[in-house]
């Protein structure tokens, strides 16, 4: 058993001098999970990889009741749900109209560009993933795991207990079917 598990079993015995004793260990592999994530966003995203790892962090292992992990990495299939969870309601924020709604910032002397927002595709996407777990959950952890986790695919594989060759399959479809549930929204 790694030291992450065994704290990991001890926060959620309600530990709390524990949660101190795990930072430093997952610190590392949190910041890489969010730079990874944020470089999924379009530019403007005003998050940074440390407010969103302390704040994925608190989210896990924070005041609410403590949760109990199997392993090291079902905590960061955790984290990569909480990282997902952060950005989407950071989206949904940046979108509103008490923050200027659909206003988008434009430099003085450059030519606009026509990209759409990075709230507007993170918001499509939630919604189609949403559906896509409806449909089919396994491919919707699996686009999880692989998209917000920033794993690979065997590393994916390996969590959801399935071979590499089946997770291929899965992601294939996974992305096909993302794909048309967005261009067709």
């Amino acid at each position: 058993m790694s030291e992450v598990t065994r704290l990991l079993g001890v926060v959620a015995e309600g530990d709390s001098s524990a949660a101190a004793q795990l930072i430093p260990l997952v610190y590392d592999e949190l910041r890489k999970l969010a730079v990874i994530s944020l470089a999924k966003e379009k530019p403007g995203q005003t998050l940074q990889p440390t407010a969103l790892v302390h704040e994925a962090y608190l989210r896990l292992v924070g005041d609410a009741p403590p949760e109990s992990w199997n392993s090291r990495g079902h905590f960061f299939a955790a984290a990569s749900v909480a990282i997902k969870r952060i950005l989407i309601e950071n989206a949904r924020r940046k979108h509103s109209q008490k923050h200027g709604g659909g206003i988008v910032r434009q430099e003085l002397g450059e030519a606009p560009i026509e990209w759409p927002e990075p709230c507007e595709d993170l918001l499509a996407l939630d919604e189609s993933l949403q559906k896509f777990a409806a449909v089919n959950p396994q491919a919707a952890e699996l686009v999880h795991l692989r998209y917000f986790a920033g794993l690979t695919l065997p590393e994916a594989a390996n969590l959801l207990s399935i071979s590499p060759r089946t997770a291929g399959r899965v992601w294939a479809y996974a992305r096909a079917w993302l794909r048309n549930e967005i261009e067709n929204s």
